[in-house]
């Protein structure tokens, strides 16, 4: 059975969202995702410091 796969310490940088979850090795992983219409960028970090830079550095490509 999967672990279920929860996101918690959820923090949002302008339009981009960062949350922790725990990875299927059972490792904490940090997503940074972008919420905004039709952009659909995402990247998985290992610390909570380089999802932030990603998210502080983001630019959508589609306006």
């Amino acid at each position: 059975m999967p672990a279920r796969d929860n996101f918690h310490s959820l923090m949002r940088i302008g339009p981009v969202q960062i949350g922790t979850h725990r990875d299927r090795n059972g490792r904490n992983t940090h997503a940074a995702v972008c919420t905004a219409d039709r952009c659909g960028w995402s990247a998985d970090y290992s610390s909570q410091t380089a999802a932030q830079l990603a998210a502080r550095t983001h630019r959508c490509t589609v306006r």
